[in-house]
């Protein structure tokens, strides 16, 4: 008898988690049963006990039910309650009034309360809250027969909001040759670094501001100052691609040995980011500073990188970049060109 209770005992708790648990079901008969944590209009995401979460088409949901609340978002109300599927719509049973329907067309989002209070944080973050970048590192040395030395060392962060981003960088490169007689015993250094603040006007046109300095001491440039601001636009944004042209203005001082430059110059440029893999993003940037004093002197920039994931924080970049100006000291090469590569090591706050 009492084993009798205990499996009816089971069977009923059995029963009743599957009752109580979301499901959902697909256009081709399957059945899912978990817990639904977000869509995004898309795609749909539930969490199962065995399968962990899965994700799948929004196309593809024939039905769905939910024990626990929703936020049912549309383009002028968010509705919370259970929801279940009847025919077009989605049926949202709320607490004070109601079932409300909803046509399913109309639903730009699903969220468990988890991931609204996770939706809500991510539009009012602190300044400390949602920085990425990484730091990236590359050493060489030889001895015996050569003597030399080479150290290149960057970093970068990005804090990217729904309505700004802020990016800062930094970057540097030295290198000895310290075999006798070598000259110049110093063959590369120079230093970079910058900020830039973006503010999101419409979904596709934004303003920006920035800094930029930048020393190269076999230039004999102790410092160039940029400071700079414009518009820019959104022509591709999607989660593998973006690319942005921007367009502005900016005044310029460069301080050489023995030579100074003040300037209004233009700023044109674009910014190309794209996911080759899984694993791998290229990120291109391109510049062109026409001098408005004198139109036949300019400076243009060039960049182009590759990192690559090893793991969640470590992976391997490559970096290629080209600086060139019409009116360098004399007896100075008009372009420097650096070739970096070595590890980088990301992070996330």
């Amino acid at each position: 008898m009492r084993k009798l209770q205990m499996l009816a005992f089971l069977s009923i708790f059995g029963l009743s988690s599957l009752l109580f648990a979301d499901q959902v079901v697909l256009s081709n008969g399957d059945r899912l049963t978990g817990a639904i944590t977000k869509s995004d209009g898309k795609t749909l995401v539930i969490k199962t006990e065995f399968a962990g979460e899965v994700t799948i088409q929004w196309t593809a949901v024939q039905s769905l039910t939910s024990a626990a609340p929703l936020h049912v978002v549309t383009a002028s109300k968010t509705v919370v309650g259970a929801v279940t599927t009847t025919d077009a719509n989605l049926a949202v049973s709320t607490a004070p009034g109601g079932s409300v329907d909803i046509p399913r067309v109309e639903v730009m989002a699903l969220r468990n309360d988890q991931e609204q209070a996770a939706y809500e944080k991510s539009l009012h973050p602190t300044l400390l809250q949602g920085w990425v970048g990484g730091a990236n590192v590359g050493f060489a040395l030889t001895g015996g027969n050569s003597e030399t030395k080479n150290l290149a060392i960057a970093f970068t962060a990005d804090r990217k909001t729904s309505h700004d981003e802020i990016a800062l960088y930094t970057n540097t490169i030295y290198a000895r040759n310290d075999a006798a007689g070598a000259t110049p015993s110093v063959t590369a250094n120079a230093t970079q670094g910058g900020a830039r603040y973006d503010r999101n006007f419409t979904k596709r046109v934004f303003g920006f501001g920035n800094a930029d300095f930048q020393t190269d001491a076999l230039q004999n440039l102790n410092l160039r100052s940029v400071f700079g601001g414009g518009l820019g636009f959104h022509a591709i944004n999607t989660s593998r691609t973006t690319l942005d042209f921007l367009g502005g203005l900016n005044y310029t001082h460069e301080s050489y040995v023995g030579l100074d430059h003040n300037f209004a110059a233009l700023t044109l440029g674009e910014e190309l980011m794209y996911k080759l893999g899984a694993s791998t993003v290229l990120a291109e940037k391109l510049y062109f500073f026409p001098n408005l004093d004198d139109t036949s002197e300019f400076r243009g920039t060039f960049n182009l990188g590759t990192i690559t994931k090893i793991s969640k924080w470590l992976g391997w970049q490559n970096a290629f970049g080209d600086i060139y100006v019409t009116n360098p000291p004399a007896g100075k090469r008009q372009n420097d060109v650096q070739l970096t590569t070595g590890i980088n090591v990301a992070f996330t706050h």
